[in-house]
């Protein structure tokens, strides 16, 4: 992702009838320095550090990048970084932010129902409303479709988005009660860098600079990579940036140039090209007749 994204949706009776209703989606990237929140949001969801805010509804947010500070009724300041989910519950008290010199990335779901509340209470602790799930793959994968999904708003997507919230529900639970944690140290390593490159489709990475974030030195990461993956990091990123190509293509109304500079390349040529070879045919070939 890079592009921010908020949609806040009305909810209408067949919407409450399902049980679990999706009010806001969205995703914000704050750079260092940046005011925050950077997006016009409703009056009735303005948040400031100083004042705080209470909302009607529940909200998850993932933090995919940086870091900050969380605080609401039950809970005192908490460090948020890389990895990080926290819960906002109906009419209590919270505020949060990115640290200044870090900037963060956020993904969010608002969401309520009487299936929601059942949910909530049953499964999730009131009183600790901050997980750290990690460099998890799978809930950003889920996070990166709810965009896609509601940004297309295709007919009866407010009933697909409530089903891939349940998804990241289970999946942060799933986490929070088992503590899901792979035990090997190369592997938590490896499974952060795959995460750090899966934010990255818009860009080029620097591998290098990528090996110091974990930090290992780039020969041997390389080679924990590949023996991890089976591909080098450079054929890995370039694979998700062409699968997250042909998403944009089936699912969104995108010009070829506009998915070529979404998806870090440096021109419509070069991405035609690479596109082709690696699936046969031509990005607007691959959208009337996706294989």
């Amino acid at each position: 992702m890079h592009h921010s994204f908020f949609k806040y949706l009305t909810v209408g009776e067949s919407e409450r009838n399902w049980g679990l209703y999706i009010t806001s989606v969205g995703y914000s990237k704050v750079s260092p320095n940046q005011n925050y929140p950077n997006q016009e949001h409703p009056q009735s969801h303005q948040l400031t550090w100083n004042r705080g805010r209470i909302l009607n509804d529940y909200y998850l947010i993932f933090i995919s990048k940086g870091k900050g500070l969380f605080e609401s009724a039950k809970m005192p300041v908490a460090d948020v970084e890389l990895g990080t989910c926290f819960f906002l519950v109906p009419g209590a008290w919270h505020r949060y932010k990115p640290d200044p010199a870090s900037g963060w990335e956020e993904y969010w779901i608002g969401y309520n129902g009487y299936y929601a509340e059942q949910l909530m209470k049953a499964n999730f602790d009131s009183n600790n409303l901050l997980i750290n799930v990690g460099t998890n793959n799978s809930i950003l994968n889920l996070f990166h479709n709810l965009i896609d999904v509601s940004a297309t708003g295709a007919l009866g997507y407010a009933q697909q988005i409530a089903g891939i919230t349940l998804q990241i529900l289970g999946a942060v639970n799933t986490i929070a009660v088992f503590k899901e944690q792979d035990e090997d140290p190369l592997g938590r390593l490896i499974a952060k860098a795959k995460f750090i490159l899966q934010e990255s489709f818009e860009n080029q990475v620097d591998k290098e600079h990528l090996a110091r974030q974990l930090p290992m030195g780039y020969s041997s990461f390389r080679k924990a990579f590949k023996k991890v993956t089976g591909e080098s990091p450079n054929q890995y990123h370039l694979n998700l940036r062409l699968d997250r190509a042909k998403q944009l293509l089936i699912k969104t109304a995108l010009n070829v140039s506009e998915i070529a500079d979404q998806t870090g390349f440096e021109s419509v040529y070069h991405f035609s090209k690479i596109f082709k070879k690696k699936n046969g045919v031509p990005p607007n070939a691959f959208r009337k007749n996706p294989i």
